[in-house]
């Protein structure tokens, strides 16, 4: 039996885990992956506090696990399958069967990157087709591609593989980015970055890789091919919460809904980090709602059980 567990191990929780073990609850982070989170896939960290020169995405969480680990938190892999209300106890069982109880759970699933759904994605899927620029950037050196997306990751990312590639196509749907302005004067400035204005990616062709990508503008409906080899997908995330099942209500997105404690409408059921339904999903953010929906944990453990 464990005071909480924690679903989810990238700055959201990690930071519960550290909150809740600095308090002396006995606390079980669960991951099905790396440690982490998103944020290790991420080069370069700008705009968390405290590292005034930016920091590795990937050395910012190793950071924040050990930091959390020193305290007491127990790390585990496991991709969990259900969570089950037990009277004043949770049940949670991970798809090999195995199963935990605790007497509060947070969940800090956080989200994944959102597919494009078109022909050849899946099909040139890690042979050409990739989601995460820092995990496969440099096997395109001298090589074109296409990144897709006009927001903050999508800008980011394409500023990076400009290290490896001699040309990054950005190809956005609509006439302007919607990425921060520091980042846009960045790309405007980089000669590898041509945009691709107004188009949609319809489909990703290839034989053994990738070799083309086909667009269409979407005010002329006139149509394109790039003749890239490869394409990375930056246009949003989906929440991970299809193992929730009515645990907890969900926006018209899937994100999970909570209160300012980060209370979700099951008790002693809380939420933090990109999986939340909120505005603003960053670092910072989700850092915030760890440490509220640790110390909102701890409150309704003391008062209910």
């Amino acid at each position: 039996m464990y005071d909480i567990i924690i679903i989810g191990g990238g700055p959201a929780g990690l930071t519960a885990g550290l909150y809740t073990t600095r308090g002396k609850l006995k606390t079980l982070l669960l991951e099905k992956g790396l440690t982490g989170g998103l944020v290790t896939t991420t080069e370069w960290v700008e705009n968390y506090p405290g590292f005034e020169e930016g920091i590795l995405g990937a050395e910012l969480a190793q950071k924040m696990e050990k930091q959390a680990v020193k305290f007491g938190l127990e790390i585990t892999q496991g991709n969990v399958a259900k969570v089950i209300i037990r009277d004043k106890t949770k049940e949670v069982t991970l798809e090999d069967g195995q199963k935990y109880e605790a007497k509060s759970i947070i969940l800090a699933t956080g989200a994944h990157p959102r597919n494009l759904k078109i022909e050849g994605e899946d099909e040139f899927r890690g042979k050409g087709v990739s989601y995460c620029a820092t995990c496969d950037g440099a096997f395109f050196k001298g090589e074109s591609i296409a990144v897709v997306g006009g927001g903050d990751s999508a800008v980011q990312e394409a500023l990076f593989l400009t290290k490896f590639a001699d040309t990054v196509y950005v190809v956005h749907r609509r006439d302007k980015l919607r990425a921060e302005k520091i980042l846009q004067e960045r790309a405007f400035a980089n000669s590898r970055i041509k945009f691709v204005w107004d188009s949609v990616p319809e489909q990703i062709a290839g034989e053994a890789g990738v070799n083309a990508l086909h667009i269409k503008n979407v005010k002329t409906d006139e149509k394109t091919v790039l003749h890239v080899q490869g394409v990375f997908i930056y246009i949003g995330y989906n929440p991970n919460t299809e193992f929730l099942a009515g645990l907890a209500n969900l926006d018209k997105d899937n994100y999970i809904i909570a209160d300012e404690y980060m209370s979700t409408s099951s008790p002693g059921i809380f939420v933090a980090g990109d999986v939340r339904s909120k505005s603003i999903k960053q670092i910072a953010t989700a850092v915030g709602d760890g440490a509220t929906a640790a110390v909102a944990a701890e409150k309704y453990i003391e008062e209910n059980i």
